[in-house]
């Protein structure tokens, strides 16, 4: 792939527009852009290579875009991040729901597996030993819960480990062990899954991370065959899933793969500024009010503390739009109630201006506000729609 020398620009959207668009609402709001929202799609699926994308759905945690994605061909199934929610899901009418994440909460996996037409909708997720042994335990009528082993895909190099501290289960002797014991417990083991972070996960900083993302597949795709094909003999899979945003460009050439998955790719937070292979454009931004003038070249707003997860740093704060002269001040950062700014644009600011962002991640903005503003337009940009997010539906799902 041809590698930018600089990050992409900010998007179509620039805040000058996207504040007229928005003028008649109050802020702090945020807003998503749904011609980048659909553009964002259609690069996805090209990327993916015509293998099918799950959406993750925590990564935009609004159903009505969340069905958006799901209308496009190319997409298929959620990714969900908790039982509830995939409980929440089903009842709504779909089905094909992953739970990528191992639960101990019982009373949701009771509820589960008390339903047939839960059971048949719902597949969850376990790593052990100890948690196939947990659902047999403590959920009655667990005998027919379907359940999918995740497994480590991390790189190791020697007692290096490269990537996240996920499944404990890496080799395809680990998983027999697993496949068998869920089996035992009365589990029907149905899927697989393999999630590269150290690919998906991270921008292509520098040469020597770009050599070891290339090691890192060629290892992953030696070794996620081996354990497929050991499970297989064990197990009738119905779907073996790998990738992330960042990685569906690899991970599409593995045959041992049955889909992938992606969902902050839709939103292109700021933290997939720095992918070679990535060609996305901003679709989600929140504006936050003016609301101090601390003195020249200083401007403070309203709000505005929507730290990214992952390592604390510069990376996961929320970086105001380029053409608005303005950046963090490194001792304050972006606050609980109210954030700092300086610069060459702080002093053509008054109070009740808005100051427009991007957050680091994707659907972890959705978290601050109960709606998303949806806009749209070529030449004139208007709002066009709203979209409850989870929080707006009255759904908490951690």
């Amino acid at each position: 792939m041809p590698r930018r020398p600089t990050p992409p620009p900010a998007g179509r959207r620039s805040a000058d527009r996207l504040t007229t668009a928005t003028a008649h609402l109050p802020a702090p709001l945020a807003v998503v852009d749904l011609d980048a929202f659909d553009t964002n799609a259609a690069r996805l699926v090209e990327l993916a290579g015509g293998v099918p994308i799950r959406v993750a759905t925590k990564s935009l945690r609004s159903r009505p875009l969340i069905e958006r994605a799901l209308d496009r061909e190319g997409f298929a199934g959620l990714m969900c991040y908790s039982v509830r929610e995939a409980l929440w899901w089903a009842r709504s009418g779909r089905s094909d729901l992953l739970v990528a994440y191992p639960s101990v909460d019982v009373p949701a996996l009771t509820e589960l597996a008390a339903d047939r037409a839960l059971r048949d909708a719902v597949v969850v997720m376990v790593d052990s030993v100890e948690h196939a042994d947990l659902l047999a335990r403590e959920v009655p009528r667990h005998e027919g819960l379907r359940v999918a082993v995740d497994v480590d895909a991390s790189l190791r190099v020697g007692p290096a480990h490269v990537g996240v501290r996920r499944s404990p289960v890496r080799t395809p002797a680990d998983v027999e062990v697993v496949v068998r014991r869920a089996q035992e417990r009365g589990l029907v083991v149905s899927g697989l899954m393999f999630y590269d972070a150290q690919i998906a996960g991270l921008p292509d900083s520098s040469p020597v991370v770009r050599r070891m993302k290339t090691a890192s597949d060629a290892d992953l795709r030696t070794r996620r065959a081996e354990v497929v094909a050991a499970v297989r003999a064990l197990a009738d899979l119905e779907f073996v899933n790998g990738g992330g945003t960042g990685s569906l460009h690899v991970t599409h050439l593995d045959p041992s793969l049955t889909e992938l998955a992606s969902g902050s790719g839709l939103f292109a937070p700021t933290l997939f500024d720095g992918y070679d292979a990535l060609d996305l454009t901003a679709a989600a931004f929140f504006a936050l009010p003016v609301v101090r003038r601390p003195g020249p070249g200083l401007v403070t707003a309203y709000g505005g503390g929507y730290i990214a997860s992952g390592p604390a740093g510069p990376s996961r704060v929320p970086s105001p739009l380029p053409e608005q002269d303005l950046a963090l001040l490194p001792r304050e950062g972006a606050g609980e109630v109210q954030t700092p700014l300086v610069g060459r644009g702080a002093d053509r600011l008054r109070l009740g201006d808005r100051v427009w962002f991007r957050h680091a991640k994707a659907g972890e903005l959705a978290e601050r506000f109960d709606e998303l503003v949806l806009v749209a337009g070529d030449r004139d940009v208007e709002v066009v729609g709203r979209a409850a997010t989870y929080r707006g539906e009255g759904q908490n799902f951690g």
